[in-house]
């Protein structure tokens, strides 16, 4: 008797060489290691975007300021008559928070909203597992903040039609912050618990690809857009 019939006779099932869907699966579930997948380089590149993200908006109050006191006066970013600070500054898509008469600049809220994401750079850098709603929330706060900053950038591309220099450093530092809060959210705090797609994602190194392709495409629709009068 041969040894597979000696198997079979047993009621042992003979083990397969390959399983393409086994081993597919196991590919997926594979979490990802390494340097760059971990808590030290995602919430490091999340602490210097949030941090450029709050030196701006600081360099953007104290403009509002300044063109509260002198309103005839050019700021120091108004290049020309695209690449202009005072015109969007003066707009009412800068001052979207109001109550009756009192209206806050959002430069004022970027300081509040950066020093939080600051703050939990620097929680995260020291290693700690934050708990599972508060992390949540603050995916959820990076991708309003995400999509706030765009919502402003097209409404001075479209709307109001000046660029404020500031204004792209910020939309630039929070499309960085929120890619290095996914990363993390999924590779470090392990959100959400059926991850095997994004797992793949991050592990093959999608997400670098996926950032430097957006940038480069709003670069290039700035420049196609734009390009003509900034460098007039």
């Amino acid at each position: 008797m041969s040894r597979q019939n000696t198997a079979d006779t047993a009621g042992i099932k003979p083990k397969r060489a390959f399983e393409p869907q086994q081993s597919t699966t196991l590919c997926a579930n594979r979490e990802p290691k390494g340097f760059f997948h971990g808590h030290i380089w995602n919430y490091g590149v999340m602490l210097v975007a949030a941090t450029v993200g709050l030196f701006t908006s600081f360099i953007l109050a104290a403009e509002t300021l300044k063109l509260a006191r002198t309103p005839d006066k050019p700021l120091s970013c108004d290049v020309n008559s695209v690449l202009s600070c005072s015109d969007v500054a003066k707009s009412w898509q800068a001052e979207i928070i109001r109550f009756g008469d009192l209206r806050f600049p959002n430069a004022f809220f970027g300081i509040a909203v950066y020093s939080v994401f600051i703050t939990v750079a620097v929680v995260g850098l020291c290693g700690v597992k934050l708990p599972r709603w508060f992390s949540i929330c603050t995916w959820f706060g990076g991708l309003f903040a995400f999509c706030y900053s765009y919502w402003l950038a097209s409404q001075s591309m479209f709307a109001i039609k000046a660029l404020c220099p500031w204004c792209m450093a910020m939309m630039f530092a929070t499309t960085i912050m929120f890619m290095a809060l996914s990363h993390a959210t999924v590779t470090v705090q392990g959100i959400p618990q059926n991850r095997n797609v994004l797992n793949m994602y991050y592990r093959m190194h999608y997400d670098w690809m996926a950032d430097m392709v957006w940038i480069v495409v709003v670069l290039t629709l700035i420049f196609v857009k734009e390009g003509a009068a900034i460098f007039a």
